[in-house]
C-alpha cells in the first residue's frame, strides 16, 4: 500500500456512536474477507478516519463512502485520493438512497452494490433494516456489529437469543459470522465485543412473503411475549385453526417456529384476510 498522510486528529463523538478501528491485523482480515476486486461497486458506510477505506479503495480502484460527520468526510478524498477514485457523500446513511449510486446502465445489466461498514452500535438495527429495504440493488454486506447482535442474527430456532431480529434478517439473507473483534481494536475501546457478519440477500427467498408488512407484524407480535403460547401472542393475526392447518402446534412458543414457519404463517394469514380458499394456503414444501 502507498504511504499516506496520517489521518487528522479527531475526537470521537458519542452522538455519532464513533469507535474508530485502528488495529492493522483486524483491518487486513476484514479486507481479505470482503476480497474486493476492480470492477465491483463498493460502498463503505461510516468510513470514519479511513482505516478500512484505504484497503478497499486500493483493491477495488473506486469506492463510494457515506459519512455523516462533516469533519471526517472532508479530509478523506484529499488524503486517500492517490489510491483510486473515491466518492465521498456527506450524508446520513439512514436516509441515503443507496440504489441511486448504481448507474442506470449498470443496474439494467444486473450489477449490484457491495456494502461494507463499521456501524454505530447505537443505531445498528435501524441501519440494518434500512439496508435490507434496499436489498434489490445490494449483492452482499460485510458489517461490523456488536457481537451480541451478530449472535442474534445467526441464532437458530430453540436458542434463547433466537428472536425477531433472527427471523426478519434470515427470511431475507443468508447469514455467516466472519470474525470476532475485541475492544482493543478500536479507539476509543467500546465496552462490548464486536464481530463482522456477512449477509447475502436471498434471490429468490425459499418462501416468498406475500405481505411483508403483515409478516413483520406477526414476527414482532410473536416475540413481544415470547413465553406465551403462539396462539395467545398472535391473537387477531393467526388463530389455532390456521396454525394447525400448517402442521404447527398452537401451544408452541415463538422460539420453536423456524424462519420458514413464520413465512408460511404470514402467507396463510394474508390468504385468509383476502378470502382465499383453504387450498390456497402455502404448503410446507411448495
Amino acid at each position: 500500500m502507498q504511504q499516506l498522510p496520517a489521518p487528522p486528529e479527531h475526537r470521537a463523538r458519542k452522538r455519532f456512536g464513533q469507535n474508530f478501528l485502528h488495529d492493522p491485523g483486524t483491518i487486513r482480515r476484514i479486507v481479505a474477507a470482503v476480497a474486493p476486486t476492480p470492477g465491483q461497486h463498493l460502498v463503505e458506510i461510516g468510513p470514519g478516519r479511513g482505516a478500512l477505506t484505504a484497503g478497499l479503495l486500493e483493491a477495488a480502484g473506486e469506492l463510494d463512502v457515506i459519512e455523516l460527520d462533516r469533519d471526517l468526510a472532508g479530509p478523506l478524498a484529499e488524503r486517500l485520493g492517490p489510491l483510486g477514485h473515491l466518492r465521498v457523500h456527506q450524508a446520513d446513511a439512514l436516509r441515503f438512497d443507496l440504489c441511486a449510486l448504481l448507474p442506470a446502465a449498470a443496474a439494467a445489466a444486473g450489477a449490484r452494490l457491495r456494502l461494507v461498514g463499521n456501524l454505530p452500535y447505537n443505531i445498528s438495527t435501524p441501519l440494518l433494516f434500512r439496508f435490507l429495504d434496499q436489498a434489490d440493488c445490494i449483492h452482499d454486506l460485510h458489517l461490523m456489529l456488536q457481537k451480541e447482535v451478530v449472535d442474534r442474527l445467526a441464532a437458530a430456532p430453540g436458542q434463547k437469543i433466537y428472536g425477531r431480529l433472527s427471523v426478519m434478517v434470515q427470511s431475507r439473507c443468508a447469514v455467516r459470522r466472519v470474525l470476532s473483534v475485541g475492544p482493543g481494536a478500536f479507539t476509543p475501546a467500546p465496552k462490548v465485543d464486536s464481530a463482522v457478519v456477512h449477509l447475502v440477500p436471498l434471490r429468490p427467498p425459499p418462501i416468498p412473503i406475500a405481505d411483508p408488512a403483515l409478516h413483520a407484524r406477526i414476527v414482532a407480535a410473536a416475540f413481544s411475549q415470547r413465553r406465551k403460547r403462539i396462539t395467545n401472542s398472535l391473537r387477531g393475526l393467526a388463530d389455532a385453526a390456521l396454525l394447525e392447518g400448517l402442521g404447527l402446534d398452537p401451544g408452541a412458543r415463538a422460539e420453536a417456529l423456524s424462519v420458514a414457519d413464520f413465512a408460511r404463517v404470514a402467507n396463510a394469514a394474508a390468504a385468509h384476510a383476502n378470502g382465499a380458499a383453504p387450498g390456497c394456503i402455502p404448503s410446507p414444501n411448495p
